[in-house]
Formats: C-alpha cells, sequence, structure tokens
C-alpha cells in the first residue's frame, strides 16, 4: 500500500470525527473524492428525479469523471486536512 493510500484511509476515517459538519457543498465535493479515489468514474445509472440526494451525489461524482485515483486520493486527503485545521 503507498504512503497516499495510507494517508486516503486515514482521512477517511478522520473525515467522521471532524469537530463541525461540513456545509453540504463541501459534504458532497467530499463524496465525489471518496468516490472517484476509490472506485474510478462513475458507473451505473443516474438515480431518478425524485431521489434529489442521489442525483446531487451522481452529479458531483460525475463531474470528476477522467480524474486519475491519485489525484482524487490527494485531493481528499487535502480538503480533510483543511477541514481539520
Amino acid at each position: 500500500m503507498s504512503e497516499l493510500d495510507t494517508r486516503f484511509q486515514q482521512a477517511a476515517e478522520d473525515v467522521k470525527n471532524l469537530d463541525e459538519r461540513p456545509d453540504n457543498d463541501t459534504l458532497l465535493k467530499l463524496y465525489a473524492l471518496f468516490k472517484q479515489g476509490s472506485e474510478g468514474d462513475v458507473a451505473g445509472e443516474k438515480p431518478g428525479f425524485f431521489d434529489f440526494v442521489g442525483v446531487a451525489k451522481y452529479e458531483a461524482w460525475e463531474k470528476l469523471k477522467g480524474m486519475e485515483s491519485e489525484e482524487a486520493k490527494q485531493k481528499y486527503v487535502d480538503l480533510v486536512d483543511s477541514l481539520r485545521s
């Protein structure tokens, strides 16, 4: 496991214990970066129109299509670090 993978996994744990809950835009960014870093490009069908949260998550992840896994992991780690400080 690379150092980045270790830091990514640690950031995924750290984000659960933040002092303050991030705003919704930041939560979507965290979700999208995590999914892109761990699974790659978005796959599957877009959720139905009335699944507002599902659609928002899907679209946030879809915006990162083509981003390399390592870049997404680094951005995720950096964002979690900025939220912790």
